[in-house]
C-alpha cells in the first residue's frame, strides 16, 4: 500500500502536495470550530478520594475553590492596623460584587498580628476555577494599587493552576527555541542542504497544527486535561522529524545507487517500499503501545495517549502520502541542476553515500571481535544503572512542588508561614438518611476530638461540621501543618481513615464514610497507579513481541525486543530515582527533591519508550534482514546493516534526545523528571542497547536470529548451491521490500 500511494504521489505531486495542506487546514479548522472540552472534576475522581468527592457533591458540600487575599505589611514593618482594615473593606466589597464569586468570609488575623487574610470561595467545582479566579485576581490587583502602604496579594488553588499553566506555556516555547536550533543543525550535518533541512521541519509543524484540531475533536469523545497539547508538541516533533529522516536518507541511498539511471518517481517508490513500510511499522507500533496507556482508567493518561497517537499517526500519513511528492519535485530540482552544470561544462557532485566513519567503526568493533564479552559487560553496566530503580518511592507531587516564581507560590509560602494548619484539608464525607443526621453530626464530633488530640494534625477551637439541606450529607473539615507529599502528612490521613473513622462514624449502621483532599487524593492516585502498572506493563510486553514477530516473522526477534526494552526503560528508572529522589543534583537541575519520583512517570515511560524504541528496533533490524534476504551472510549483515543505519540513527536519537534534554529545564517538577527519564533512555537505547548490545546479541546467535522464519535460510542454501529462485518463486520479501536481489 505504500508503494501505491508513493507512486500516486510521485505521478501527482502538486495534487499530493496541496491536498495535504487542505488536510491541515481543515483539521485545524474542524477543531477551533467544534472547541476544546475540558475535563470536569467528576473526569479525576480515583479510590475513596474520588468516592468522597462525588458523595460531597450530592450534597453540594464538595470542595470549591478556595482563594486567600492577604494584606501584609513590607518585610521589616509592622503591619499598619488602619491601613490593613480599609484594604479588607475594599477587597470585600469589591470581590461580593464579582458573580464568579460565592462567598466572601471575615477576615482572620495571623497570631503575630503581620497578616489578615479574606478567605474568598470561589462559584462551581475546582476545575473551573482557574477561569473563574482571573477577575478575582484583577480585583486583587485593583485592591494593591488602590493602597499602596500595605502588601496585596492572592494565593489559593485556582491561582496556583493558572499560574503553573501560563509557566508552562512559557516554559514550552522556551523549549522550543533550544529544540529547534539543534534540529536544523542535526539535519543539516546529516544533509549538507538548507532546502533539505526545510522538509523534515515542515512536515512535522504541519502534522503538530494538523494533531492540533484533530485532538480538539477528540476531546468531545475523551476530555482534554490540558496535558495532550503538550505531548503533541513533545512527540510530534521528535517523530515527525526522525520519519522524514529514515525516508530522505533512503531515498538518498537509492538515489546513489541509481548513478542517475533512474527517474525520480523511481527513486521515490523505491524508498517507499524501503524506508515507507518501516515508517508505518514503526508507527504501528508506537500506537498499540501508546494505546495501552488507556487501561490505566486515569483521564490524564488517556488525554496523553490520545495526543500521542493522534499526531503519530498524522506524522505516519504525512511520510507516506505528501513527503514522496516533495521529494519528487526537490528530485527534478537536483536532476536539472545537474544538467546545467554537466552542460556548462562542470563538475557534478556525487550523491554517493559516504560510508560510516572512524567513530562508528571504533564503536563497533567490540561488538565485532568479541560479541560475547561486549554483550556481558554492556549488560552488567545497564542492570548496574537500573539498580537504584528498586528504592523507587512513587508520590504525588501536588502544589507543594510547582516552582516559587509563581506569585501565587510567592504568597502560598508566606500564607502558610502565617498560618500553617491551613497547609492541608482533609475532608471527611459521610452519607447517612436524614434521620440520621443527630448521630452523625454527634460521630463526627467525636472524631473532632480524637483528631485534635494527634500531634499530626492541627488544632483548631470547633469541629468545622457542615450537613447538606437534605440532611443525608455531612462533611467534617481536618488540617495538618505537613507538605502534601510528606510521610507525616500520609500518616496522619492513615490515623483519619484506620483509626478515627471505624472508631467513631464506622459504629453507625447504614452510613457510608469515605475521605478527600489534597492527600488523600495523591494516595489513592499512587495506589491506583501501581495496581494499574502492571496490566499496562504486560500488555506493552505482549504488544512489543507481536508486533516485532509481525514486522521481522522472528519469535527471537521478539523475545529479544521485549528484554532490551525492559533493559533500557529499568536503566533511566535507575538513573531517574538516582537523580531526583536524592537531594544532591538539586542545585544542578533546579528543583526541591520530593524524596521520591512522579507516579505518572513510570508508566509514561514505559509506554513512550516501548513505542519510540520500535523505531530503531524496525529501521536498523530491517537493514540487517534485507542484507541477509540478498545473500549476505547473517554475522556480515550485522554489520553491514547497523553501519549503514548507523549516521540516521544518531541523528534521530540526537533530535529526540534534545527535544525531550529541553523540558529539564521547565520549571515543572514532573515534566523535568519525564523530559531526563526519556531523553536518557533514548541515548541509552541508541548508543548501548542499538550499538553494542544488540550486534553482539545478533552475532552470537547468527541464522537463530530468524527462528521460525526460513525466508533467510532459504537465501543461503540457494547461493549455497549456486542458482538463483526458480522462475516465479521469490523469498519472503523484507520489511524493506524493494532491497531484495530480484528486484535491483
Amino acid at each position: 500500500m505504500t508503494v501505491r500511494v508513493a507512486r500516486w504521489s510521485a505521478l501527482h505531486p502538486w495534487r499530493a502536495i496541496v491536498g495535504w495542506f487542505v488536510f491541515v487546514v481543515l483539521c485545524l479548522g474542524a477543531g477551533i470550530t467544534a472547541g476544546m472540552n475540558q475535563a470536569t472534576s467528576a473526569d479525576f475522581r480515583v479510590g475513596e478520594a474520588g468516592r468522597a468527592e462525588a458523595m460531597a457533591a450530592r450534597g453540594d458540600l464538595q470542595i470549591k475553590p478556595l482563594e486567600q487575599i492577604l494584606i501584609s505589611a513590607e518585610p521589616g514593618r509592622r503591619l499598619d492596623a488602619r491601613a490593613a482594615d480599609a484594604a479588607v473593606q475594599d477587597v470585600t466589597r469589591r470581590t461580593r460584587a464579582l458573580p464568579e464569586v460565592d462567598e466572601v468570609a471575615a477576615p482572620v488575623r495571623s497570631k503575630d498580628g503581620r497578616v489578615v487574610r479574606v478567605p474568598v470561595t470561589l462559584k462551581g467545582p475546582e476545575q473551573e476555577g482557574k477561569k473563574n479566579v482571573v477577575p478575582l485576581q484583577a480585583v486583587t490587583e485593583k485592591v494593591k494599587k488602590a493602597h499602596p502602604d500595605v502588601v496585596v496579594e492572592e494565593t489559593g488553588a485556582a491561582s496556583v493552576s493558572k499560574g503553573v499553566n501560563d509557566q508552562r506555556g512559557k516554559d514550552l516555547a522556551f523549549s522550543e527555541m533550544i529544540t529547534l536550533p539543534v534540529t536544523l543543525i542535526t539535519l543539516a550535518l546529516v544533509f549538507g542542504s538548507v532546502l533539505m533541512v526545510g522538509v523534515p521541519l515542515l512536515l512535522a509543524i504541519t502534522s503538530i497544527m494538523a494533531t492540533m484540531g484533530l485532538a480538539m475533536l477528540a476531546s468531545h469523545l475523551l476530555p482534554d486535561t490540558g496535558v495532550g497539547m503538550n505531548m503533541i508538541l513533545l512527540i510530534g516533533m521528535a517523530v515527525g522529524v526522525d520519519y522524514t529522516l529514515f525516508y530522505l536518507k533512503r531515498e538518498r541511498e537509492e538515489r546513489a545507487r541509481a548513478g542517475g539511471r533512474l527517474s525520480a518517481e523511481a527513486l521515490v517508490e523505491a524508498a517507499a517500499a524501503t524506508a515507507g513500510r518501516a515508517i508505518v511499522i514503526s508507527g504501528l507500533a508506537v500506537i498499540v503501545s501508546t494505546a495501552a496507556l488507556y487501561l490505566a482508567g486515569d483521564v490524564i493518561f488517556d488525554s496523553l495517549a490520545t495526543g500521542t497517537i493522534l499526531v503519530v499517526a498524522v506524522a505516519v500519513v504525512s511520510s507516506v502520502t505528501v513527503l514522496p511528492a516533495m521529494l519528487v519535485k526537490l528530485g527534478k530540482r537536483a536532476e536539472r541542476r545537474a544538467e546545467k552544470r554537466r552542460a556548462a561544462g562542470k563538475t557534478v557532485r556525487s550523491d554517493a553515500e559516504k560510508k560510516p566513519g572512524r567513530v562508528w567503526n571504533a564503536l563497533l568493533t567490540p561488538a565485532r571481535k568479541r560479541p560475547a564479552l561486549t554483550l556481558c559487560l554492556s549488560v552488567l553496566v545497564l542492570l548496574g544503572l537500573s539498580a537504584p530503580a528498586v528504592t523507587m518511592k512513587l508520590k504525588d507531587p501536588a502544589r507543594d512542588s510547582f516552582s516559587r516564581e509563581i506569585p501565587a507560590m510567592q504568597g502560598y509560602d508566606r500564607l502558610l508561614a502565617a498560618f500553617p494548619d491551613l497547609r492541608i484539608r482533609y475532608q471527611v464525607v459521610v452519607t447517612s438518611e436524614p434521620g440520621q443526621a443527630g448521630q452523625v453530626t454527634d460521630a463526627l464530633r467525636a472524631l473532632d476530638r480524637k483528631a485534635a488530640a494527634d500531634p499530626l494534625l492541627a488544632r483548631h477551637e470547633r469541629p468545622a461540621i457542615k450537613t447538606s439541606a437534605d440532611r443525608r450529607v455531612s462533611t467534617l473539615d481536618l488540617g495538618a501543618p505537613h507538605a502534601t507529599y510528606s510521610d507525616k502528612a500520609v500518616r496522619a490521613l492513615d490515623h483519619i481513615r484506620d483509626d478515627y473513622l471505624p472508631a467513631t462514624v464506622g459504629k453507625l449502621d447504614g452510613v457510608e464514610s469515605a475521605v478527600s483532599g489534597d492527600v488523600p487524593r495523591g494516595v489513592d492516585y499512587v495506589d491506583h497507579q501501581s495496581q494499574k502498572l502492571p496490566l499496562v506493563l504486560g500488555l506493552l510486553l505482549l504488544m512489543t513481541f507481536a508486533m516485532t514477530v509481525y514486522a521481522f516473522r522472528s519469535v527471537v526477534l521478539g523475545l529479544l525486543g521485549v528484554g532490551l526494552n525492559l533493559l533500557s526503560a529499568a536503566s533511566a528508572l535507575g538513573l531517574l530515582v538516582l537523580v531526583f529522589q536524592g537531594e544532591w543534583a538539586e542545585g544542578l537541575l533546579s528543583f526541591v527533591s520530593l524524596h521520591g519520583i512522579s507516579s505518572r512517570v513510570p508508566l509514561f515511560l514505559f509506554v513512550i519508550l516501548f513505542g519510540l524504541s520500535m523505531d530503531y528496533q524496525v529501521f536498523v533490524v530491517s537493514r540487517i534482514r534485507e542484507a541477509a534476504l540478498n545473500g549476505v551472510p547473517t554475522r556480515q549483515a550485522v554489520i553491514d546493516g547497523i553501519a549503514a543505519s548507523a549516521k540516521v540513527v544518531t541523528s534521530a536519537a540526537i533530535v529526540m534526545v534534545t527535544v525531550f534534554a529541553s523540558f529539564v529545564m521547565l520549571h515543572i517538577l514532573e515534566m523535568k523528571q519525564m523530559g531526563f527519564v526519556l531523553a536518557v533512555a533514548v541515548l541509552l537505547d541508541a548508543f548501548v542497547i542499538r550499538v553494542m548490545i544488540l550486534p553482539s546479541a545478533l552475532l552470537l546467535l547468527g541464522r537463530a536470529t530468524w527462528w521460525p522464519s526460513k525466508a533467510v535460510r532459504r537465501v543461503e542454501e540457494r547461493l549455497t548451491r549456486g542458482y538463483a529462485a526458480p522462475a516465479g518463486e521469490r523469498a519472503e520479501p523484507p520489511l524493506a521490500g524493494a532491497g531484495t536481489a530480484r528486484e535491483r
